[in-house]
């Protein structure tokens, strides 16, 4: 797998990422949503220099010129529902996209630190021969990750296949690394040391969904 480790080099994607995990900042919900939806743009930017460009003929109101556009057919999927403000973040940038839906949740069984994944709902175009952009906000184990991908195989096979995450656990990224192709990118805003004994990234920044969205019953 290719990792893409955005905030690497210090841009106002920091900005971003800082407010996000400010506990007083993400207190206000819609400046979280649109901070993680801002991320979401810079990683669709950073994503869109790996795609396929062809040179095309634009004719201005003055003359003609030549400007490389690119040609994938792009299918975004964001895991419900923490996943819909980034989602929308690389749906600015990548506006003639189709769209896929997955709900995906964390089973705890007897003990709350074990759990599986489940997957209950999923809404997707054919992925035949297409670019898949995977989005997930916090990429804590990875096993949401695996098994959202899993759940679209019946969508058919992906040209190529992009992950999105904002904030990552190394855990997590070594999954997925394990359990996607070679080819396969990772695009990650930033990457976290652990994760706690719960499975939840430190020092993340807390639940996305319900910071975005509000707390579940």
């Amino acid at each position: 797998m290719q990792i893409h480790h955005v905030s690497w080099q210090n841009s106002i994607l920091n900005t971003f990422l800082s407010e996000i995990r400010d506990v007083t900042i993400q207190k206000d919900t819609m400046r979280f949503r649109r901070n993680i939806e801002r991320i979401g743009e810079i990683l669709g930017y950073e994503l869109s220099k790996s795609l396929n460009f062809t040179p095309t003929h634009i004719e201005t109101p003055l003359g003609k010129c030549n400007i490389d556009i690119f040609t994938n057919d792009i299918v975004l999927c964001s895991v419900l529902r923490a996943g819909v403000p980034l989602h929308n973040g690389l749906l600015n940038y990548f506006d003639k996209a189709e769209n896929a839906f997955i709900s995906a949740y964390r089973h705890h069984k007897n003990n709350p630190e074990n759990f599986e994944i489940i997957v209950e709902y999923s809404a997707c175009p054919s992925l035949e021969g297409k670019t898949l952009v995977l989005a997930d906000p916090m990429l804590a184990t990875g096993q949401s990750m695996v098994a959202t991908f899993e759940a679209l195989k019946p969508f058919g096979k992906p040209k190529e296949i992009h992950l999105v995450s904002v904030i990552g656990a190394q855990q997590g990224v070594d999954f997925v690394s394990d359990n996607f192709s070679d080819n396969t990118h990772l695009w990650i805003a930033a990457i976290d040391e652990k994760l706690n004994n719960k499975g939840y990234i430190i020092p993340g920044l807390g639940d996305a969904g319900d910071l975005a969205f509000g707390e579940k019953l």
